[in-house]
This record gives C-alpha cells, structure tokens and sequence, in this order.
C-alpha cells in the first residue's frame, strides 16, 4: 500500500517504481546465473509470482486501484511476454516471461503459486493455507471447494512497530522458551545453535551479539508468557508478577517484561502486545471469513506458507490465536511454496493450464466488505480467542484458566482485580 500510495502523490511515480522493479530482477537474474556458471544470455524462460501490486509494476500497470475497495485487479490473466518488451536485462532479450495470474485484489500470483504447489484441491481434509505477511493471504478448501481471501495484518509480524523488533537476521532472538515458576526466559538467536543458558553461548554469540527479536521469536515469547499467566487472556500483562518476579517492571500506566537487561536492553511493552494482538485478530479474522462462506465450524488442516510463516512454530501460533484451532500434528509449514509453484510452472506447461483454470474457479471473498469481519477482529483479540474454544489445543497444552490466574495473583500477595460491568 506505501508503493500504491507513493505513485499516488507523486507523479510519474508509476514508473519510477516499475523501473526500479525490473532494475532489481534483472540484477537478481545476473547473480543467479552467475552462481550457477551459466552465461546470462542463455536464460530463455522466466516465471514470476508475487502480490498483486509487484506483478502490476513488473508489467508497467497501474496499481492504483488496489489502494482502495473494493481493491480491484487491472488483470487477473497469466501474463506472457518477452524480456525485450520488459526491458530486463540480466536474461537474453528473447527470454519468454510467464507471470501466474493473481487471484483477487490482495491475493497475488504469489498464493496462486502456492495452490500450485500444495494442490488442497487433491485432498479430502478441509485445509487452509495461510501465507503471513505485511497482507496475509488465504486459502480455504478441498477437493469440493476453494475460496481466497486477504488480511491487512500489517508489518508487526516481521518485527516492525515492536519495541525490539527487527527483521529475521543473524543475532535476531528467534526462539524463547520462559519458566512457569521463575518467569525466566531462555533464547536461541538465527546464527548460533545454543540456547542462552547453555555454558558457551556467550562465546557463541560474540561476534553476533543479540540485536533484538524476529516475527518467530515476538510470536514465542508472547504465547510462553500467556501460557506462564504474564499475559492474561485479554492481552494485559499482569503486573501483580512484579512481586513474583524482577522482569515483570512498572512501563507508565503498564507493566512490561525484561527479556535481557544488557545492551541492548530487551522487554516486551504493552504496546508490543496490543500491535500483535491487533495483526493476530485481521488474520484469524479472514481465515474465520473463508470458514463462514464454506459453511465449516473447524477445519482440518493448516499449512503455514512464506518465508515468515516456514519459521513459525504452529503450537505458538495456535496458542496466540493466529490460527484457528486445529489437531497440531495436522499443522504444517510448507516453506517457499510460492516458490515451488513458480518452479513447477516455469517446467510443466500442463501446469501453467491448470492453474489457470483453476485460479478461474476460485471464489473471491473482499473482507473490506464483509460486515462480520468486525465481528471476528473483535472476538479475535482475545488469547487464544475471546469466545471460540480450542479444544484441540487443549488437548496437547495447558492453557491457563481463570483459576491459574487467580492463583498466581494469590502467589504475588494480591487479590485478582475484578472487572467492571457496563
């Protein structure tokens, strides 16, 4: 949308982009030829997936209609063209460009490629395909039926709007596991293999450091402190666990939690877990959507894809209500799949057909409106959810009750504070 609105007020800033676009592709084409020792001019065949805003600069189209509801595609066909026409360098000249076709406003070839690759439309289980991203895109369905839709999730869970976010990069804390009874946590960062409170692990991370906390790692740390009782079901940390323990600290009017107290300090604010909590309810908001137009209570399978979502571990994402509930073992990640699905089509002609027809046969839901997406984003705030049970879940972890939380009020001296009606 920052791309979409940035042609807006700026003139010729459609090109500008689309420029910049084919710049970065045909650079990307170079490194890629040159790290397999073949000559760049003897790339013939090219096929691009992603959202539909990147697809429509790519193509030199205006996006400008994606930046307001009811979102709609300036093309939702396959694309065919030459490199010549694109002017991309990086490939030879006469190098024929497949682009998949987008499926909806927000639901790029990028997911088209990822039903591609997963092909739910082969399989009996009611699966949903959840690609998390600044926009997370969704698929629902099985052999019978297949419905997509989008999320404005927003960049929280790629780090930003985190206090001690960052993108997933070496010293990036990635995974966090916290004590029950002492509140304290321990941590894996991308880069190194132990855990902080593993003997070594400072000699291990020294030249690495610790830097602050990916998607992964804010997704883990949130769900242990819910299920430790730091964070209660209506996403307030509990500040009657400062007398349990040191890292539950006064933050204002708030209370946050002291991940690492060296440079750089680490905590996670109140403000970090109403920015999640917010992205968490759009996308369980969208998913519950696509479950109400097939008539489905609770589906059967959950593929997480994207680069994001390959990290994810599908027991936090469940516990923090990012997804609907669903038995873990049937929780899977499919990694690059958007990736897979170019691939296959840029080999298999067949395919390319297929998804075309298949992206045809793909119903559309617009959540900008939909009337009870409203209704499921506020349910949806809740931890893992305000009314809808988790029973699978449940079967696998302790979910705190209202009574664990009672109890460790008890433990800190302090009675539970009581809500007020009205």
């Amino acid at each position: 949308m920052s791309r979409v609105s940035y042609i807006m007020l700026n003139p010729g800033g459609d090109a500008e982009l689309t420029g910049a676009v084919r710049q970065a592709l045909g650079a990307l084409s170079r490194e890629l030829a040159e790290a397999a020792a073949v000559p760049a001019d003897e790339i013939l065949a090219l096929t691009v997936v992603g959202n539909p805003v990147m697809h429509h600069l790519l193509f030199g189209i205006d996006p400008t209609e994606l930046g307001g509801a009811p979102f709609a595609l300036a093309t939702d066909g396959a694309m065919h063209c030459t490199a010549a026409e694109l002017a991309l360098a990086g490939v030879s000249p006469s190098a024929r460009i497949y682009a998949l076709p987008c499926i909806a406003g927000h639901v790029g070839a990028d997911c088209a490629a990822v039903v591609l690759a997963e092909a739910p439309q082969t399989a009996e289980p009611l699966t949903l395909i959840v690609d998390v991203g600044t926009n997370a895109e969704l698929v629902l369905g099985n052999r019978d039926r297949l419905l997509a839709a989008s999320s404005p999730t927003g960049p929280a869970f790629e780090g930003a709007q985190i206090s001690c976010g960052q993108r997933a990069a070496p010293g990036a804390i990635e995974r966090v596991r916290i004590d029950p009874s002492t509140l304290e946590p321990r941590f894996k960062v991308i880069g190194a293999e132990l855990w902080s409170d593993d003997p070594g692990f400072a000699a291990a991370t020294a030249g690495l450091g610790v830097t602050g906390i990916c998607g992964s790692g804010i997704i883990e740390i949130l769900a242990e402190l819910f299920l430790a009782g730091v964070i209660r079901a209506d996403g307030t940390i509990d500040g009657s666990l400062a007398g349990r323990s040191p890292r539950i600290q006064p933050d204002g009017r708030t209370f946050s939690y002291l991940l690492q107290a060296s440079e750089p300090e680490l905590r996670i604010t109140q403000a970090d877990v109403r920015a999640i909590q917010l992205a968490k309810a759009a996308l369980w908001a969208g998913a519950r959507l696509l479950m109400d137009h097939a008539g489905a209570a609770r589906v059967e399978r959950v593929v997480l894809a994207g680069a994001f979502g390959s990290h994810i571990d599908g027991k936090y994402a469940m516990v923090l209500g990012l997804i609907p509930d669903c038995a873990l073992d049937q929780v899977s990640s499919a990694g690059n799949a958007a990736g897979t699905g170019a691939r296959i089509a840029l080999l298999n002609h067949a395919a390319r057909a297929e998804i075309e027809q298949l992206v045809r046969r793909i119903e559309k839901i617009e959540t900008a409106v939909e009337p009870r997406f409203q209704e499921h984003f506020v349910g949806a705030m809740g931890v893992p959810h305000s009314t809808e049970a988790y029973p699978e879940l449940a079967k696998a972890v302790a979910l705190p009750t209202p009574s664990d939380l009672a109890a460790g009020a008890e433990a800190a001296g302090q009675r539970p504070r009581r809500r007020r009606r009205g």
